[in-house]
């Protein structure tokens, strides 16, 4: 495994790690889950990534549980939550970045998780209806208490994590050091455009999700077929007409074609592209099955085929980068 600063930080993060969005505590049962987050620690992962809002809280309570049954040390992984949508309730102060639900929502995730600290907290969303400075004092209380570490954003623009990091210089704060965006061969403006001052001159991190564009760069629905995957699940409807998309189908499956030239999967190709970015800190690997998560955390091996011809080729065919301001 290799491992990377989160940004500009001292903490080291695995290329690859886990995530358990729509998986655990939905999806998949909880010992499947406890196999996949054991063969994804024994191969090097460190970092673990939840939110208060997957499965309504269920999914952190199925991470906590098999943290405690395996009984890693607790300086050997690193744990995430994410407030901003809520867990099971969803009241008035039971959502958003107001200082009583930041409060409440770290409490409600350790508890879940059964640890005394989170690594990593993130802001799910920018609130609209919180300032800014009471979200970032908030997430400073927390730092000071001991129960976060390292504070960042998830899916915010360039301008709003700006404008926290300019709350935290003005008051002697800690600021953000990482962001979540989703980032793919379809999905790249904010991690090859927008976000490039925040990495040049104040070091941000990023842990990136979707690397395979919900799915469709995996190659299993090539054919339009989601029986029996995540796109089949109730509620995703909107995710389900968004992947499938006719344009990128047929790039997915140009793209299909290329792998095959290399004889190497799909999914590896695109997760191994997501890796060659030097400002991406981890890729966040989402699994249902122990097989598939085995085969995609070897995609370090596939890096090296990533030439400036296969780059080329890759990017004739998706025609999806950025065009960034030359000043």
């Amino acid at each position: 495994m290799e491992y990377r600063r989160l940004g500009k930080s001292g903490l080291q993060v695995s290329a690859l790690s886990f995530g358990s969005w729509l998986t655990f505590g939905n999806q998949i049962s909880d010992n499947v889950a406890d196999e996949l987050m054991g063969v994804a620690y024994d191969a090097g992962v460190n970092f673990f990534d939840n939110a208060e809002g997957y499965a309504e809280g269920k999914s952190e309570i199925v991470m906590g549980n098999i943290i405690k049954s395996q009984k890693w040390e607790r300086d050997t992984f690193v744990v995430s939550s994410k407030v901003f949508f809520g867990a099971e309730r969803k009241g008035p102060n039971q959502m958003g970045l107001s200082r009583k639900h930041i409060i409440e929502a770290c409490h409600a995730a350790l508890k879940r998780l059964q640890v005394d600290y989170l690594d990593l907290y993130f802001c799910h969303r920018p609130d609209k209806n919180t300032p800014i400075e009471e979200t970032v004092f908030a997430m400073n209380t927390l730092l000071q208490q001991g129960k976060i570490l390292y504070w960042g954003t998830s899916e915010w623009s360039a301008v709003e994590i700006m404008e926290a990091i300019a709350v935290a210089k003005q008051y002697n704060l800690i600021g953000p050091t990482m962001e979540q965006p989703q980032y793919n061969l379809f999905e790249r403006n904010k991690l090859e455009n927008e976000y490039l001052h925040l990495f040049n001159n104040h070091g941000l991190g990023t842990t990136i999700w979707s690397p395979l564009a919900s799915g469709i760069l995996s190659g299993k629905y090539t054919n339009g077929g989601v029986e029996g995957t995540r796109l089949a699940l109730e509620g995703l409807e909107w995710l389900k007409d968004r992947t499938l998309a006719a344009d990128r189908m047929e790039k997915a499956t140009a793209l299909q074609e290329l792998a095959n030239s290399l004889d190497v999967p799909l999914a590896k190709l695109s997760i191994a592209w997501c890796l060659k970015n030097p400002n991406v800190s981890t890729v966040i690997l989402g699994a249902s099955k122990v097989p598939q998560l085995q085969e995609n955390l070897k995609v370090l091996d596939v890096v090296p085929l990533l030439t400036e011809e296969v780059i080329a080729k890759i990017e004739a065919i998706v025609q999806t980068k950025p065009i960034v301001p030359q000043f």
